[in-house]
């Protein structure tokens, strides 16, 4: 299954965006277009679906409404989110989920749901709020689909969005995670627990997983061998042989890998990890030029492999000089002071004309994305 659509209004930086999506996109923009924004609106569905999450607590792990709700919204201050869940891509919707949420004035009013739907192919299965929320209106501060008594009949959404995976993986906190104090973050989405979430795989599959990234590193990092997960006194750790002129090289542990080793060593695990919608954002970063342009390959044959949704933020020429990436899989985001609007770059007549002579589809959508005073940057 993958999310065939998604409707955003007044989310963050974008007033209204009305999308059909393929089993790859790929974001591309400026600097604070709403690229992570985009991708939080699954995370922020995922994270009201989950258990131990929850509606209020999506919003308080954001801040609060206010810091969802976009700046350019004026009169109309609610929030709507709608997405659509289908077996293929083009294909009919299986299911249609939709909220709207807002604030009272005044007082210490929490947030709460303007209405909750939701439909399994044409038939509405959902309509909140029904009779017993209009006697107490409290239960409109949660939503059915975090309940596992509510969402019997439509709970093929909660588990396609609970299952939702974002990993963005920050070196320094995976070597040291003890120096950044304070509750991890919901979902630990930059990696700090990375390694635990790595003990909790079954051994089976984490060997299978390390031996399929094992691969793929040494050809990345030609002295990199025999990649391991080994624990000590109950820690869990990375291995790896590094070879240099001693004959048998030298052991070392991920506090000794490279950024960019670590970071291609989680966006391979992140690939390998399940089926559920992937989300990733600028996969490119610590990474060599001739690695990152091999991404869009090595999603296409995980995509062959099972089925599998990748929503993916970039701007990288590299990794969009692909040639098997279309126009229609790339989402150009335009900010303005009145939000950000969302393009498919295969709908733009000049990126079309660029492509049929012969540029890549990087070449002919990101200098689009370049800010216009770009080149009058200047610290004196």
């Amino acid at each position: 299954m993958l999310a065939s659509h998604i409707s955003l209004k007044n989310w963050r930086n974008f007033v209204r965006a009305d999308l059909d999506l393929g089993s790859r996109v790929f974001l591309i923009g400026a600097n604070a277009s709403g690229k992570s924004n985009f991708l939080d609106a699954f995370r922020f569905l995922r994270d009201v679906a989950k258990q131990g999450g929850g509606l209020q607590k999506a919003i308080q792990d954001r801040q609060g409404l206010s810091k969802i709700r976009c700046l350019a919204a004026r009169r109309y201050p609610d929030v709507e989110l709608e997405i659509h869940l289908a077996e293929a891509e083009d294909g009919v919707p299986d299911w249609k989920y939709t909220i709207g949420i807002g604030q009272e004035k005044g007082g210490n009013h929490p947030p709460s749901l303007r209405f909750e739907r939701v439909w399994k192919g044409s038939a509405q299965v959902l309509d909140r709020p029904d009779e017993d929320d209009k006697r107490d209106p409290l239960r409109l501060t949660e939503t059915h689909l975090q309940h596992i008594n509510s969402n019997a009949g439509f709970r093929d959404i909660a588990d396609f969005l609970q299952s939702t995976l974002y990993l963005h993986l920050v070196p320094q906190l995976l070597r040291h995670p003890q120096a950044f104090s304070g509750p991890e973050m919901p979902g630990d989405p930059f990696g700090r627990s990375f390694l635990e979430r790595m003990a909790r795989t079954p051994d089976k599959t984490r060997s299978a997983r390390l031996r399929a990234i094992e691969k793929a590193l040494t050809v990345a990092v030609p002295q990199l061998k025999q990649l391991s997960y080994v624990e000590e006194l109950g820690v869990p750790h990375l291995e790896a042989i590094y070879e240099h002129w001693r004959p048998h090289g030298g052991r070392q542990r991920e506090d000794q890998f490279s950024d960019g080793t670590l970071r291609l060593l989680g966006l391979l695990w992140s690939m390998l990890e399940g089926d559920s919608l992937l989300l990733l954002e600028e996969p490119e970063l610590s990474l060599n030029s001739g690695v990152v342009s091999r991404i869009p390959a090595l999603m296409h044959r995980m995509q062959q492999r099972r089925r599998r949704q990748i929503v993916v933020s970039t701007h990288s020429t590299e990794l969009l000089s692909d040639k098997g990436i279309g126009a229609e899989e790339v989402l150009l985001l335009d900010p303005s002071p009145e939000g950000t609007t969302i393009r498919r770059a295969s709908d733009i007549g000049e990126v079309r004309a660029l492509l049929e002579g012969g540029f890549s589809v990087g070449e002919a959508t990101l200098p689009r994305t370049v800010p216009e005073h770009a080149s009058q940057i200047r610290l004196f």
